[in-house]
């Protein structure tokens, strides 16, 4: 979601070298973001301060001499480094208690007034200096991925014996919580209507090691004869990032909850299924015209909960297996 305004910012300054600050498990998406001169790699924890780690950051990225840095998460924490590195202009919106730490910013808009994430970012654009380009034509999200990348996952596709032009690719997990997660058995019914429907499918379940469970359960309510079964390949917990994003890149459609494989899948230009809950399309869409998005659209939704508050999970229960093979167009 932030790959746009980094092209915007490139194509408005050329010349300039554009580094991105990021946690080692997201670093291969800014790998494949050719706009990026250089990655600095920090393995900074949710929740935690870290401060020992925060000023030597600081350290570091004074010695770059940064004329400007826009700081994407609302967090107090994401603002310190850019403030204590005394980076001149730092750009960003209001988030929790960071007057000053920001000196450039944005008032954040309410839920009522939410725009699509790719446009947020792209609209601190205007706080740049010397940008005179706004308003700005914002370019779909796009990714490159890695020539090495490529060899690797293909080696696997041929070891597993997997035929690319019928490849489909499921991504069952959310790490939000269960309120964005399709259900299991729809999954393992979605799967037995693409593999009996194609003798020549292959499904991979892409996922992390906490999604490993939920791809064996795929794999077992299926209820397939073994021959077919074979074709349904549980791939969690045994990719890194870059060969999930290769393996995407190489699939005929993909199924996935509001994740962010689904927004990866988005940014490959990869025909989609993207199914929402608890959340709203309107704010995280996958931003690419193959994508289709299920939404039931009910009443209490989106609740932005991470588990049912009414303990139904209508707005995900109520999308069938049938619905979402319907839109694969198969």
């Amino acid at each position: 979601m932030s790959q746009p305004l980094i092209a915007a910012i490139k194509q408005a300054l050329p010349a300039c070298a554009i580094d991105v600050l990021t946690t080692p498990w997201v670093a291969p998406i800014y790998r494949a973001c050719v706009e990026v001169n250089h990655l600095i790699e920090a393995p900074l924890q949710h929740g935690k301060l870290q401060w020992q780690a925060r000023l030597q950051l600081a350290k570091q990225l004074r010695l770059a001499n940064y004329a400007c840095c826009f700081v994407l998460p609302n967090s107090l924490k994401a603002a310190l480094i850019p403030w204590l590195a005394k980076i001149p202009v730092r750009i960003g919106y209001r988030g929790e208690m960071r007057f000053g730490l920001i000196n450039q910013a944005l008032a954040n808009p309410s839920k009522a007034n939410r725009t699509p994430m790719v446009e947020h970012y792209t609209n601190l654009l205007q706080l740049l200096p010397g940008f005179t380009a706004w308003p700005i034509n914002t370019k779909p999200a796009h990714l490159h991925i890695p020539t090495g990348d490529q060899i690797d996952i293909q080696a696997r596709f041929g070891r597993e014996q997997i035929a690319l032009d019928a490849l489909y690719v499921f991504s069952p997990g959310a790490e939000f919580g269960p309120a964005k997660r399709w259900p299991i058995a729809h999954f393992a019914k979605l799967a037995a209507l693409i593999l009996q429907q194609n003798a020549r499918a292959h499904i991979v379940i892409l996922g992390g090691d906490s999604d490993a469970e939920m791809g064996q359960l795929i794999q077992t309510q299926t209820a397939l004869p073994a021959v077919s079964a074979a074709r349904l390949h549980n791939w969690c917990g045994t990719t890194s990032l870059n060969q999930a994003l290769a393996t995407i890149a190489n699939c005929q459609a993909m199924v996935s909850n509001d994740s962010g494989l689904m927004h990866v899948a988005a940014a490959l230009q990869i025909f989609q299924v993207a199914i929402f809950g608890s959340s709203d399309p309107r704010h995280t869409p996958p931003q690419s015209s193959k994508a289709r998005v299920i939404w039931l659209h009910l009443s209490c939704s989106p609740c932005y909960q991470r588990t049912c508050p009414l303990g139904t999970l209508a707005c995900l229960q109520e999308i069938t297996s049938a619905q979402v093979f319907a839109a694969l167009n198969l």
